[in-house]
This record gives C-alpha cells, structure tokens and sequence, in this order.
C-alpha cells in the first residue's frame, strides 16, 4: 500500500503515451507497469497490460479509477480442479443437459 502523502503512482511513460495518442484512438498503449493506479485521463483507452507471457488488452472505463491495472490482467491460468468427483459431476452435467434436449 502506498502512503497517501506520496500519492497514486502513475508511470510518467504511460501518461505520455496516452497524451500523444487522440482521445477513443483503437491503438494499444503496451505496458509492463501493473503497479500504476488507473486515472481519469486514462478512461477510453485500450492499454496491454503485461501478464509475464503477453500483453492483455484492458479498456479502460470510469469504474475502474483508483485501481492499478495489474488487476484486469491476471497472471495464473485456471483450468479447473480434477479428480474422480469432477468427472462425475461433469458427466453428470452432460447427462442433464442432453435429457433437457429432447
């Protein structure tokens, strides 16, 4: 958490690049900063947030200021959980779906 006497950090980078570019421009703005707090000025901008393998295409939109934008970019892929019981539930599921088909 950051003290509120320093302020939000924001990647003067970033800010530069989202001031060169026209406001609601399609062009992803490519960043490894996930630390950086979304602001106003960032609203209608797409921005590829690096997850550690690639960029992930965030558009930004007004609920999300005040978050940092490592949070729309997640870094584990979850598959599922495994195991004899999830296939059963899983057939089971299937089973369902098929019967109210017909």
């Amino acid at each position: 958490m950051r003290s509120l006497k320093k302020g939000p950090y924001i990647d003067e980078r970033l800010l530069n690049k989202i001031k060169k570019l026209p406001t609601g421009d399609p062009t992803i703005i490519k960043t490894w900063s996930r630390d950086c707090t979304i602001i106003p000025e960032m609203v209608g901008y797409t921005i590829g947030v690096h997850n550690g393998k690639t960029h992930v295409p965030v558009l930004i939109i007004e609920n999300m200021v005040g978050h940092k934008l490592g949070e729309f970019s997640f870094t584990r892929k979850f598959i599922k959980h495994g195991g004899r019981m999830q296939k059963e539930a899983e057939q089971a599921a299937k089973k369902a779906a098929a019967d109210t088909k017909k």
